[in-house]
């Protein structure tokens, strides 16, 4: 009876829209492609947004569903356990431009091939998603994010008179490769990514799918159609180029993940040789490597167990033991079984090595250097403390 209710009041607040904003003849409605810009991990996507432009009613809004809150309460705590609200901001379109405009980002519209009628089907629907108790929604990653709202809200608008021909996606790319596309130039961006997200992306995305990344979503336009009367046509009537980037010099970062780690394997090697040497054990460095490597385990172990975020198991969890952290704390006491945890360890860290290539999840390449520097140091470990016995 509740959720009766709160429908009906829904379509009440629709309905007193419709009535109260008809749009024009002149109205046209678009969706808004922006290009990725490698400046910050999230622009690194890209962005999508609708512009609903009416000259009759003085009308020329931009509906954005990628706003977010930092001063929300406990922001940073709900992004970390999977409670991430956005919400949808509808603002003059010239407004809308300027931040893709100065980071030298390409605008493309592509104006909507719609009946008046539908025009404004899709008109009620962003004014009654720009409500107050209506604004937000909990974003996702990839199933509901400010890409995806596109063909969503179009689909909720307009029913069974629109349709998605996915046969231009001729490949079989999973959800993780689909990001890896974006973030050649953002590295440790991709290696935070590899690391916090489990083996659930690496499954074959459905081409649908691929439109959780705006410019997949222009191309999911580009080959719909949608129904008028008795008959179907192209869903994009015309295609503008807002802005055209100019050319400009790649962005230069941090050095790879892959050079900074494998710096670390080798002075991890170096000591371990020394330590073999001298018979001794260097257990600030140990500390430090596994010390780290327990703390990453624990917040992927937190991240699968006490978040909200979908994800299963994350096959990094081979290299990063939350156990670690009691290792490494062990040395306080020098326990006996250390012994035995740091040859299970060097074993376990082998075995992932050589099965690297085949696991169900794709790891960072990156990360080798590391699993090489903790096996490397876990058999160091292993082979003192059993000469000292």
């Amino acid at each position: 009876m509740k959720k009766m209710l709160l429908l009906l009041l829904g379509c009440m607040a629709l309905q007193g829209y419709a009535q109260s904003r008809r749009l024009s003849d002149q109205a046209t409605i678009s969706v808004i492609t922006c290009a990725p810009w490698q400046g910050e991990l999230y622009s690194a996507f890209g962005h999508s947004a609708f512009r609903v432009h009416d000259p009759a009613l003085g009308l020329d809004d931009a509906y954005n569903y990628g706003i977010f809150d930092f001063d929300q309460p406990n922001f940073y705590l709900n992004f970390a356990r999977g409670y991430m609200y956005y919400q949808l901001g509808a603002y003059p379109y010239e407004r809308f431009k300027v931040p893709y405009i100065y980071h030298n980002r390409y605008i493309h519209e592509q104006e909507l091939n719609l009946t008046p009628e539908q025009k404004q089907k899709v008109f009620d629907y962003l004014e009654w998603n720009t409500l107050p108790e209506n604004e937000h929604y909990r974003y996702d990653y990839f199933y509901d994010n400010c890409a995806t709202k596109m063909p969503g809200v179009l689909i909720k608008a307009l029913g069974n008179s629109i349709a998605f021909d996915d046969k231009h996606i001729t490949t079989h790319y999973s959800i993780r490769e689909l990001t890896d596309l974006y973030l050649h130039r953002q590295p440790w961006g991709d290696l935070g990514i590899d690391v916090c997200l489990g083996s659930e992306i690496d499954r074959e995305a459905p081409p649908f799918d691929y439109m959780f990344l705006p410019e997949y979503v222009e191309q999911g336009l580009d080959h719909a159609t949608v129904k008028h009367g008795d008959q179907w046509v192209p869903l994009v009537q015309k295609k503008n180029i807002v802005y055209a980037p100019r050319e400009e010099d790649p962005v230069k970062g941090l050095p790879h993940p892959l050079y900074v780690f494998s710096a670390l394997a080798l002075v991890a090697i170096i000591l371990s040789v020394v330590d073999l040497r001298r018979k001794t054990l260097s257990t600030w460095w140990d500390v430090l490597l596994f010390g780290a490597a327990g703390l990453i385990g624990v917040l992927l172990f937190l991240l699968w167990f006490a978040t909200d975020h979908k994800s299963s198991y994350n096959y990094n969890l081979l290299w990063a033991l939350p156990s670690h952290v009691v290792a490494v704390f062990a040395f306080i006491r020098q326990p006996r079984w250390l012994k035995t945890y740091f040859l299970l360890t060097a074993v376990v860290l082998v075995v992932t090595l050589v099965s690297w290539p085949v696991l169900p999840q794709k790891l960072n390449t990156s990360l080798i250097p590391v699993v090489i520097a903790l096996a490397v140091r876990a058999f160091t470990q292993y082979r003192i403390r059993q000469a000292r016995a």
